[in-house]
């Protein structure tokens, strides 16, 4: 069961962590966002193989922001009503204020989880497969996601060479943050070229091997839905519905 987040149905695994986040956007209190960002981080302990460095580096940013809309929801706050709980350099905190920071940072939090829990135990290819079987996604947006997604690589390649054939000529590196940005179209513009070039290509590839655009009855590599997928989201079901009924009982 340690990898059961990543043999879930992508499109299954899609469905639930959007109906938990559009269920936290009705919730504005600061224990359903937290219990459920708990929850999140057991199911990754528990249901994944997810590396814990990986997963810090990536919430970082996310870190800042929730302690950034703590602290100025606490200084700029315009509902300052309620006993005061602290005082923060003589700056009295009342209980409205700590309220409403904590429920925005848990938010943050929240959301953040749920998002790298699904980004970090699904691969892309498998989640546009499942679309087009599960989701009756046309082939026609999915197959120009994937050839724009198997480009990336070849474009960060392309970037470097470039970048390297021009020192080797002896451009000059400007210390300037503005000429560094104006002469990025040197390397840009003969980046643009080569993609159109590759599109090209590709568009002629897909038309040879019959590629209509047309819904496929059959794949090759078949995306179902299996026990891992009800128990997953019998499980998640159930992290949402006690964090919803403990943040109202203590409430």
């Amino acid at each position: 069961m340690k990898s059961a987040m990543h043999e879930m149905n992508p499109s299954v695994k899609f469905i639930l962590v959007t109906v938990c986040m559009f269920t936290l956007a009705f919730f504005f209190d600061p224990w359903t966002p937290f219990f459920v960002w708990v929850g999140v981080l057991l199911i990754q302990v528990l249901f994944s193989r997810i590396e814990w460095k990986r997963w810090l580096l990536f919430m970082i940013p996310f870190f800042i922001m929730a302690f950034g809309y703590f602290w100025t929801t606490i200084v700029f706050a315009e509902d300052r009503s309620g006993a005061v709980v602290w005082t923060l350099w003589n700056y009295p905190v009342t209980e409205v204020q700590l309220h409403h920071a904590l429920s925005l940072s848990f938010r943050v939090l929240a959301f953040s989880g749920l998002s790298l829990l699904f980004a970090l135990t699904t691969k892309p290819v498998s989640f546009i497969l499942s679309l087009m079987q599960q989701m009756k996604l046309s082939p026609k947006i999915a197959y120009s996601i994937l050839v724009g997604y198997q480009f990336l690589p070849v474009l960060k390649e392309e970037f470097v060479q470039i970048q390297q054939a021009h020192r080797l000529r002896g451009a000059s590196k400007e210390n300037n943050v503005v000429m560094r940005l104006w002469n990025m179209r040197k390397i840009l513009l003969p980046m643009l070229a080569g993609a159109v070039r590759k599109s090209e290509r590709a568009a002629f590839a897909m038309e040879a091997k019959g590629f209509t655009g047309e819904k496929r009855k059959h794949f090759y590599y078949v995306v179902g839905v299996g026990k891992v997928d009800g128990l997953m989201g019998l499980l998640f079901v159930i992290l949402l519905v006690a964090s919803c009924t403990s943040s109202i009982w203590i409430g």
